[in-house]
């Protein structure tokens, strides 16, 4: 067992010499490139995207499938004390290095740049979580987010990995920390050093040398600002020098399934819910809870279409949704499970001849089928969380198949766990992000709260803008 370094952050000193490295590195276990989905890398300050992961962006933009970049910090904690740049000044020229660095390494990468203070993550924690969901969670479902290690002691990677891990987990994602600082600081036989789960990313010829262009672009980091003192380069040569291998390290962690979902419980049976009616004529409080009038107000106004042909409500429950949407529909077919709530439904619904409701559930068969369509409009509402991820995945798309042709699907889930069900709302709408991407439909409307997702996808990329003339 070998002793613990002392723990420092200073590049302009040499620190440990990067040979003493190559050895232990080389025998690593391969970490194979991601072969699908998106990837993104997020640095806690300009220059961790190119020093942990250059290799990484290089390889991804060589197979035509470019990484995102996000830089979190200003990177103007650089250089205190510098006669030659003032803290504003050194983040406009860390903003221009790090542009240029990813241009050299992935030029088709989109950058994103948040701008909070260097040094202080960890009293911004929340608003970096908050920019860093909004950006994993728009667009392509992430399937690798990469970045810096907790382990390295530095309080902004740690902070960083830390944000990242519980976004990891939310999205289901394999989750990549890169070290940094641990090579400075410590020994291959430190105890700090995380041996059991380092992988090592293969780079080719091609990416190394990329890469050694990118560490340049990094001027204020690489060289000096001036002859000051205070103005020497933060990274030493010798330093850089363990930067040019031809793999990099990464401690990689994979979701808890292969399929990226959640690990997996049996969808709820029928019966379940019989039990359910049979203790609770109204057991999720659609009749009179605020909260419930409220998510249908939110429901009815995130639809794009201010009428439907051919509707379908998968999981009507009592009808008090059903109701509501009846008057937006010229034909709506409602399914659930439960002969009490059908019953209830019908008796609600008994005024509106337009609406059939039948027995069927989403990933049903036989009796339990839902309708074949096509449906303009297909309503998800709190009824994703009972499948099993495997079962989910199945449905949804199966389910987008019954769409129309401009057809649009709308869901919404209460995001909190409840312990009866096998999923939260989170994978419900990740899962359905990642079949409504495969199936070519548009995403059209995000709301995300503390209590609920509401997502709107269509074959109809249309704005309600554009639907209804006004652009």
């Amino acid at each position: 067992m070998g002793r613990r370094a002392v723990v420092t952050f200073d590049g302009r000193g040499p620190g440990t010499p990067p040979h003493v490295w190559d050895e232990p590195l080389a025998a690593l276990p391969p970490w194979p490139l991601p072969r699908e989905g998106r990837t993104v890398v997020v640095a806690a300050h300009p220059d961790d995207e190119t020093l942990t992961a250059g290799g990484l962006l290089a390889e991804l933009a060589a197979a035509g499938r470019p990484a995102d970049v996000v830089v979190v910090s200003d990177g103007a904690a650089s250089h205190p004390g510098s006669p030659t740049l003032d803290p504003t000044a050194l983040a406009r020229r860390r903003v221009d290095e790090v542009r240029a660095a990813v241009e050299i390494l992935s030029p088709a990468s989109d950058v994103t740049l948040l701008g909070h203070p260097d040094g202080g993550l960890c009293e911004s924690r929340d608003r970096v979580t908050a920019d860093l969901r909004a950006i994993l969670t728009t667009g392509a479902p992430v399937r690798t987010l990469v970045t810096t290690w907790r382990g390295d002691a530095h309080r902004d990677h740690r902070v960083l990995a830390e944000v990242c891990a519980d976004l990891a987990d939310e999205l289901g994602c394999t989750l990549a920390e890169a070290p940094l600082w641990l090579w400075h600081w410590a020994t291959p036989d430190d105890p700090a050093v995380p041996w059991d789960d380092l992988r090592a990313l293969p780079l080719s010829d091609h990416a190394v040398v990329v890469k050694q262009r990118a560490v340049a672009a990094h001027e204020t980091q690489v060289q000096p600002l001036s002859d000051h003192p205070a103005d020497v380069p933060v990274l030493h040569p010798r330093f850089l020098r363990g930067f040019d291998r031809d793999l990099e390290p990464f401690v990689v962690r994979e979701p808890t399934r292969r399929d990226d979902g959640p690990a997996d419980r049996a969808s709820l049976p029928a019966a379940y819910f019989d039990a359910t009616y049979a203790r609770h004529a109204d057991p999720w409080g659609f009749t009179d809870r605020p909260y419930e009038a409220r998510k249908r107000a939110l429901t009815l106004a995130a639809l794009p279409d201010e009428r439907y042909g051919r509707a379908l409500e998968v999981g009507c429950s009592i009808g008090v949704l059903t109701a509501e949407l009846a008057a937006r529909c010229d034909a709506l077919t409602g399914t659930d499970v439960a002969d009490a709530a059908l019953a209830a439904a019908r008796a609600r619904l008994a005024h509106a001849p337009h609406v059939r409701l039948v027995h069927g559930a989403l990933g049903g068969t036989d009796d339990d089928a839902l309708p074949g369509g096509p449906f303009d409009l297909v309503v998800l509402s709190e009824v994703g969380y009972y499948l099993s991820w495997a079962d989910l995945t199945v449905a949804l798309p199966d389910l987008l198949t019954r769409l129309s042709r401009g057809g649009t699907v709308l869901a919404c889930h209460w995001r909190h766990p409840v312990e009866d069900y096998p999923l939260p709302g989170d994978a419900v709408h990740r899962a359905l992000a990642r079949a409504a991407q495969d199936a070519g439909l548009a995403h059209l409307v995000e709301h995300r709260e503390a209590d609920l997702l509401l997502d709107v996808w269509s074959r109809d990329p249309r704005s309600v803008a554009e639907r209804t003339g006004l652009r």
